[in-house]
């Protein structure tokens, strides 16, 4: 299972982004996905997870709740991450994660005051 995140970059606060994570070599419809940030020197910290199939179940952290949603296309096999309201707090690596699948590259997310 091979994952590969994409849509980050050099944003204001208060900017709007959308990340993407395809995943190819799985039966993406029955996989949990979760989100993941990183930021230097610190754990990996889970930002939302979406259930596998319609994705009905949702959780979020508290730092995003009400800012973020994510989202889930079986049929493309990709999750996304809608952000808004973006805060310098938010800069980070962000991943995406599926059972089974070994951590992708991940894309950066710089948010400038």
């Amino acid at each position: 299972v091979t994952l590969v995140e994409s849509g980050g970059g050099l944003v204001q606060a208060g900017d709007s982004l959308r990340l993407s994570c395809v995943a190819s070599g799985t039966l993406f419809i029955n996989m949990y996905v979760a989100w993941f940030r990183q930021r230097p020197g610190e754990e990996r910290e889970l930002v939302a997870s979406i259930s596998s199939g319609t994705g009905s179940s949702i959780i979020y952290s508290d730092s995003v709740r009400g800012r973020f949603l994510v989202s889930r296309d079986n049929d493309k096999k990709t999750s996304y991450l809608q952000m808004n309201d973006l805060e310098p707090a938010d800069t980070a690596k962000y991943f995406c994660f599926l059972p089974g699948a070994r951590w992708g590259q991940g894309t950066q997310v710089t948010v400038a005051a």
